[in-house]
């Protein structure tokens, strides 16, 4: 009979420190959420239940987004003024919120408890690598910046690539509204696979690498990503960019029919013969209503022993 196996324990991972964002209440398919002044509606097909807040509240709503088509498509209708944009914040963190040609606002408020766990792992170090220089992070898919002014905000030097020149415009407005602007951090537009590979014929390490890829996209010269076609290679180049002493990885993937025991077995191989701890699951947002779980995405991130 084969040996005993420990399974993985997947956890649930919320952000309760946000003071500017809530999820109010959530059902029909649908989220009613606070972002700074401003209640919003967005699709959510994951909340299948009823809501629990009265039709009132839902139909108070400053805006919402009527989807047609796709992930992102579809248009905002406003029932009461709204600025283009406005700005919240995150503890120290500033950055800008839109709703704009997308449902997508700037920022997925579940990330929090990422930046949280990366600058940990970064403060832990002093934010230096074993040579006593900073700590080098690269940051893929880097959306608006958040995680990489969070890095950057707890002492590494961070590299943070994405493929669209609008995110990283966002993402260099947001390092203004942080006050980060003297911190180092390299903005690059690029496709996260051939950067890697060309970071790897360079010779560059880093100790730190955090994902967040999307189901599909494309790169700034039409080079095509597809989760599962794309991960494994992308991960595979990624391990020959660790430094000797790495301290952390974070993978994160949205809109994808798969278990975070995809992304745990996928990081295992990744990190085999280094060590310490991988942890897999969901992060979710918590209603203020109900206090109901959505599950907004799976993530696995590991990180060195003793860190």
């Amino acid at each position: 009979m084969a040996g005993k196996r420990d399974l993985p324990r997947l956890a649930l991972l919320d952000s309760p420190d946000w003071e500017d964002y809530e999820l109010l209440d959530s059902g029909n398919g649908e989220k009613l959420e606070r972002y700074g002044p401003y209640t919003l509606v967005r699709p959510e097909h994951q909340a299948i239940w009823r809501p629990a807040l009265p039709s009132k509240d839902w139909q108070a709503a400053a805006a919402v987004f009527n989807p047609s088509g796709g992930e992102s498509g579809g248009e905002w209708q406003f029932k009461q003024a709204v600025p283009q944009s406005w700005e919240m914040g995150y503890k120290k963190l500033r950055f800008k919120i839109q709703a704009g040609a997308s449902r997508h606002l700037g920022v997925f408020p579940e990330q929090a408890a990422h930046w949280d766990w990366i600058a940990k792992q970064v403060e832990n170090q002093g934010g230096v690598n074993n040579n006593g220089r900073k700590m080098r992070l690269l940051c893929l898919f880097g959306y608006t910046g958040l995680a990489s002014l969070a890095a950057a905000r707890a002492g590494a030097h961070v590299t943070h690539v994405d493929a669209s020149k609008k995110a990283l415009s966002w993402a260099r407005h947001n390092q203004a509204l942080s006050g980060l602007t003297e911190r180092p951090i390299r903005w690059l537009v690029d496709d996260a696979l051939q950067f890697v590979k060309r970071e790897v014929r360079r010779g560059s390490k880093y100790e730190g690498i955090i994902l967040d890829p999307p189901k599909f996209g494309r790169g700034p010269k039409g080079q095509v990503w597809e989760f599962f076609n794309s991960l494994p290679d992308l991960l595979g180049e990624c391990q020959k960019l660790l430094s000797p002493t790495p301290v952390f990885i974070v993978l994160t993937a949205y809109a994808i029919r798969a278990s975070a025991l995809s992304t745990h077995f996928t990081l295992q191989d990744m990190v085999a013969g280094l060590g310490g701890t991988i942890t897999s699951g969901e992060l979710v947002l918590v209603e203020r209503s109900a206090g109901r779980v959505l599950s907004m995405a799976i993530f696995s991130r590991w990180s060195a022993p003793d860190v």
